[in-house]
């Protein structure tokens, strides 16, 4: 089966449109989550939330994310329409949170988050290794540029949320947020709603073997016909078949070292960060009594280094292998947390926010290019699938964690939670074996 990546059954473009448009969709569907951490002092605050409640609100979303991540995975690999994918997971995103504000009672506010944490988990899967495949020498960069539409999502909606306070609820906030979700949906159904990536096949634009032209659809090979469904080899069916071939790819990608490696760097890096943002605006609000204005511009402030750094590592780490990218900014970013687990409620604390959403987030898309390389073609669903599930179940377990840790010891306390986290993740790559990072892993 060849693998095709095509919008409208047009011939695959080397055009950055379908990035782009790809990149806004995954800036909402960080909007999202990024309006609701400058919400939550305030939901809190309304329904009498403890801080081990409120993290237990962010828990709730990771476990849902960790349990229907490799299944969210196994669909996109078996589903062709990954357009089709992508704009219904942008709504399922947003359409809870227009629930949310109809909600009163704890308990149907933990539901609608764990329904975002489903939604969320089509999205990476069916955007990231169709990105990549798309773009197979400038993954790097290519999903760099889909990592910085997230960072423009959650820089934007703070800020915007912060000024919106000041003239509408948190509850008209949430049900008005729901519209510029479903135009972008809208958008991606009738521009990629036919991007396709069959993953069993090579690069879109792959060179001619020996023998071939380089027509989409070259000859058959011996034994082959040219249909998109090869009649079923001796002994097998086809479905069989298939099914078997994909879980003996599941296997071999699970039992793998270097990808192994990578989803606990990336569970504990997680960690820090889910923990960070559901935190971070509750210490500023009621640590340092700032309104909710200031608050969306420290997150702001946050987000847009982010965005800065990941360009610049994406390219980095093209050109010098992520290892060194991985490891020098996560080192930057224990130091700065420490920092502010020292500087307290002081103004200093707020200096080193912008310095530690340049490191944090400088290694997201290069985790995923590496992530890529560790996976065979076909398995790139499932390996981000995987990827996101191990994310959510650090996701899951740190907010908790850290609620407990501020009930018993004050907030300051999660910060210094965060830089052993971060610390842990660090020194699991030293386990990466040392030819990863280099060359991509293809399918056999």
């Amino acid at each position: 089966m060849s693998a095709v990546i095509s919008t409208a059954g047009a011939a695959p473009s080397t055009s950055f449109r379908e990035v782009w448009l790809v990149t806004i969709g995954h800036s909402l569907t960080h909007w999202y989550p990024a309006t609701f951490y400058i919400l939550l002092p305030l939901i809190g605050s309304e329904l009498g939330l403890s801080y081990s409640q409120i993290g237990l609100v962010m828990t709730s979303q990771y476990v849902a994310g960790a349990i229907s991540n490799i299944p969210g995975g196994m669909v996109v690999d078996t589903v062709g329409r990954k357009g089709f994918l992508l704009a219904l997971s942008l709504f399922w995103i947003g359409f809870p949170y227009l629930l949310m504000g109809f909600a009163h009672d704890y308990w149907l506010l933990l539901v609608c988050i764990s329904l975002v944490g489903i939604g969320n988990n089509l999205w990476h899967p069916a955007a990231i290794p169709t990105l990549a495949n798309r773009f197979p020498e400038r993954k790097g960069l290519v999903l760099s540029i889909h990592g910085m539409g997230g960072n423009v999502g959650d820089a934007v909606a703070p800020l915007a949320v912060g000024a919106l306070l000041a003239f509408l609820t948190w509850r008209e906030i949430v049900i008005m947020n729901l519209v510029p979700g479903v135009v972008i949906a809208c958008l991606i159904l009738a521009y990629l709603g036919t991007w396709r990536l069959v993953s069993e096949g090579p690069h879109p634009n792959p060179p001619p073997r020996a023998g071939e032209g380089i027509n989409a659809n070259p000859p058959p090979r011996a034994g082959e016909g040219i249909d998109a469904n090869p009649p079923p080899r001796a002994g097998e069916g086809r479905e069989g078949g298939k099914l078997a071939e994909y879980w003996r790819g599941l296997r071999k990608l699970l039992t793998g070292r270097a990808f192994g490696v990578l989803m606990l760097t990336c569970a504990f890096r997680s960690m820090t960060q889910s923990s960070l943002l559901t935190f971070l605006p509750v210490f500023l609000a009621r640590e340092m009594g700032y309104s909710p204005f200031a608050v969306g511009a420290c997150l702001f402030m946050l987000q847009a280094a982010g965005f800065t750094a990941a360009p610049i590592a994406g390219h980095l780490s093209d050109r010098m292998g992520p290892r060194r990218i991985v490891m020098s900014s996560m080192a930057m970013t224990a130091v700065v947390l420490l920092f502010m687990a020292i500087a307290g409620s002081s103004p200093a604390f707020v200096f080193f926010i912008a310095l530690l959403g340049f490191f944090l987030y400088a290694t997201r898309p290069v985790l995923q290019a590496w992530l890529l390389e560790a996976t065979p073609r076909n398995m790139g669903g499932t390996g981000i699938g995987v990827m996101f599930g191990s994310q959510a179940l650090g996701s899951s377990i740190a907010p908790a964690i850290a609620g407990l840790l501020a009930d018993l010891y004050g907030l300051i306390a999660v910060f210094y939670f965060l830089t052993v986290t971060i610390v842990i993740a660090n020194l699991m790559v030293l386990f990466m074996p040392a030819q990863s990072g280099r060359a991509p892993v293809r399918a056999d």
